[in-house]
C-alpha cells in the first residue's frame, strides 16, 4: 500500500494534521463546521461536557458531549479554498494512519454539518427565522474538477442545464451540481425550506455584489434565480457547499449545509440581529444529532 510523501500529508512537529493540528482521538464522528471562529463557541456552549480545545489560524476546534453524543465543532473560515483544506485533514484524520502514512483497510464515514448564514436568491425566502438546507449545492469555484472522481459526483444532467439556462460566459469556472446527504437531510433537516445552495468563491462581485468596481455579468444572479429543473430551483448563495459536498462524496463522508437567511437578494432585505436564530438552528441541530 502506497505511503504518502511527507509534502503530501504534512503533519506538525507534534504529529497532528498541520493546519487542524489536531490528533484522531480528539475527534468525533459527528462534526458541526460554521465559518465564524466565534461559533464554535456558541456550539460548545450547550456541550455537557468539553473534552478538547484546540487552535490554529482560523480553525478552532472544541470536541465534547453533549446529551451522552460525541460532538466536534470545528471553524473552517470562509471560502471554498478553505473546505479543501479542511475536508482533506478530516478525512486524513479519520482514514489515514498518521504514524505509517498509509490509507487504512477500514474507512470511517464521518457526518459532516454545515451551520451558516447565507443570502436568498427567491422573494418567498424570509430572513431571519427560517432555514434553508441544501438538497444540492451549485459550485462556481471549480474544486471537485482537481479531483479524479469528480465524474462520479457531478450531476451532469443538472450541470448542462444550467449552463445552458443561464448562457454561462466561457471566462468563469465551469459549474457543477452535487448532491448533499440524502440520510442527513431526512435526520437533521427534514422542516426546512430545501433547495439548490449555490456556492460562490467570493463575497462581492461572485455574488454580484458592486462597491467600486463593476459586474462583469450584471444579469446572473437575475439568471440562477429564474433557473428549474426537475422541479428544483436555487434558493441561497453562500461559500462553502459546493466543495463541502463534492469532496464529502468522493470520500465517502456525508455532508449537509444548513443556513439561517440573513438577506434576501430579490427583495433587499437584511437581517442583522440573526444571532437568536443561529442559537435556534445550532440548539435544533444538536438534539437531532444527538436523537439515534
Amino acid at each position: 500500500m502506497r505511503r504518502i510523501p511527507e509534502s503530501q500529508l504534512v503533519l506538525a512537529a507534534d504529529g497532528s494534521v498541520y493546519h487542524l493540528r489536531l490528533h484522531p482521538h480528539q475527534l468525533a464522528d459527528d462534526i458541526i463546521l460554521v465559518g465564524d471562529p466565534s461559533r464554535v463557541e456558541m456550539v460548545s456552549s450547550f456541550f455537557d461536557q468539553l473534552e478538547y480545545k484546540v487552535s490554529n489560524r482560523e480553525v478552532y476546534t472544541n470536541t465534547g458531549t453533549y446529551k451522552g453524543k460525541r460532538v466536534t465543532a470545528l471553524s473552517t473560515g470562509m471560502g471554498p479554498d478553505n473546505i479543501d483544506i479542511v475536508l482533506n485533514e478530516l478525512d486524513a484524520l479519520a482514514n489515514v494512519d498518521l504514524r505509517t502514512r498509509k490509507v487504512k483497510s477500514n474507512l470511517k464515514s464521518l457526518n459532516l454539518i454545515r451551520l451558516g448564514t447565507s443570502g436568498a436568491l427567491q422573494a418567498d425566502i424570509p430572513t431571519g427565522d427560517s432555514f434553508v438546507a441544501g438538497k444540492m449545492a451549485l459550485g462556481f469555484d471549480g474544486i471537485v474538477y482537481f479531483y479524479d472522481k469528480s465524474k462520479d459526483v457531478v450531476l451532469q444532467d443538472f450541470t448542462d442545464a444550467f449552463v445552458a439556462d443561464t448562457d454561462w460566459p466561457s471566462t468563469l469556472p465551469y459549474p457543477y451540481v452535487v448532491r448533499g446527504s440524502q440520510r442527513l437531510l431526512d435526520k437533521i433537516a427534514f422542516d426546512c425550506t430545501q433547495g439548490i445552495t449555490a456556492t460562490a468563491g467570493g463575497f462581492y462581485a461572485p455574488q454580484g455584489r458592486a462597491l467600486r468596481l463593476g459586474l462583469a455579468h450584471e444579469e446572473m444572479n437575475k439568471r440562477i434565480e429564474a433557473f428549474r429543473f426537475k422541479g428544483e430551483r436555487v434558493t441561497n448563495l453562500e461559500m462553502e457547499s459546493s466543495a463541502l459536498y463534492g469532496l464529502s462524496q468522493m470520500m465517502g463522508h456525508q455532508a449537509l449545509t444548513i443556513c439561517v437567511i440573513i438577506a434576501n437578494r430579490v427583495t433587499e432585505q437584511f437581517s442583522s440581529d440573526y444571532q437568536p436564530y443561529m442559537l435556534k438552528l445550532i440548539k435544533q441541530t444538536l438534539d437531532r444529532i444527538a436523537a439515534d
